[in-house]
């Protein structure tokens, strides 16, 4: 079990992102979350075996259809046992 915490740049926001995002991990037996952030990114984190983790990251750098990925950020963190895969509301920026 691992997790990766992913930051994608680019135009990666209103093009269905965080649904597809959503979908394809729950295909992959995934667990986290998917979120945008007020800077016009996406954070997720990803939760599960290394090779179905490996793969999200690796559909980060593709995103979905619509999406124009400039940049992914990964940083490895510690699991946190997860279920489920959900799209988070966009945290408050004050």
């Amino acid at each position: 079990m691992i997790r990766r915490s992913v930051i994608v740049s680019g135009d990666v926001q209103g093009v269905f992102f965080r649904d597809t995002c959503r979908r394809t991990a729950l295909d992959e037996g995934v667990s986290g979350w998917v979120r945008n952030l007020p800077d016009g990114t996406v954070e997720s984190v990803f939760e599960g075996p290394a090779e179905a983790v490996g793969r999200m990251v690796e559909w980060a750098h593709e995103g979905s259809p619509l999406a124009i990925v400039d940049r992914v950020r990964v940083h490895e963190e510690e699991p946190e046992g997860l279920t489920g895969f959900e799209i988070r509301p966009t945290p408050w920026r004050g």
